[in-house]
């Protein structure tokens, strides 16, 4: 049965089950030469200059290491955080992994992308690289698999572009309307507007809590691999 043919809703499975199919493979072509110019109504958030909009979660300058035009995750400095909060927005991003292939599964190539802090759409090395489906590059992590594996070789600018919703909640913080999160891959759909369960986590899937209508964007130190970034900016959709 191909991958795309099983349920998709996270409560069938069990939190990193390695007995849902892989998703299929899609070779998405060649790499970008150069990074994709933002709209001119977009919020730039990492033109390769410097880390001015970013903080370490304590409140801390960001130190991670600025390369030529890309900032690469400085193991063990911990992760980043916007200074900004936000809310709806449409985010493009562009990473890669190391070009020394080393580990294997979760351990090759490892970061992620919290929108709002919150809720993962996961970074990892995903090319001939197996690991538990709802954890490869581009799940919504513990939740969704990808549609299709659209990644890249390692050493190749890989992009992501996500339309993101965040949820709403009544006054008794119970949910009105849960995250729904898109994502392109490569420029491949590879989650349709899916709606989140909640806060994704490691072997856990908890429950919504409630929060502010704007947080900020976080990029996460998994201490696997020196991941790479460039060309971080958003649309504001509210």
């Amino acid at each position: 049965m191909p991958a795309t043919a099983q349920p998709r809703t996270p409560v069938y499975w069990k939190i990193h089950d390695t007995t849902r199919a892989q998703p299929p493979v899609v070779n998405p072509g060649p790499a970008p030469d150069a990074p994709q110019p933002a709209p001119s109504d977009a919020i730039v958030l990492f033109d390769g200059d410097n880390l001015d909009a970013w903080e370490h979660p304590d409140g801390e300058s960001a130190s991670w290491t600025l390369r030529e035009n890309y900032v690469e995750v400085d193991t063990g400095r911990g992760d980043i955080r916007t200074k900004e909060a936000f809310g709806d927005v449409q985010l493009h991003l562009e990473w890669m992994t190391n070009p020394s292939v080393t580990g294997s599964g979760q351990g090759r190539g490892n970061s992620g992308v919290f929108l709002m802090g919150t809720y993962e759409v996961q970074v990892l090395d995903s090319y001939e690289n197996p690991t538990y489906p709802d954890g490869q590059a581009a799940a919504l992590y513990g939740q969704y698999p990808p549609l299709a594996n659209a990644t890249r070789p390692p050493g190749e600018w890989q992009t992501y572009d996500i339309v993101f919703r965040r949820p709403h909640f009544d006054k008794d913080g119970s949910v009105v309307t849960p995250a729904r999160v898109t994502v392109y891959h490569n420029g491949v759909l590879v989650q349709d507007r899916v709606g989140l369960t909640g806060p994704t986590a490691h072997h856990d899937r908890p429950p919504y809590e409630e929060h502010a209508a704007r947080l900020p964007l976080r990029l996460q130190d998994h201490g696997d691999g020196a991941v790479r970034y460039r060309n971080i900016w958003l649309r504001e959709l509210e």
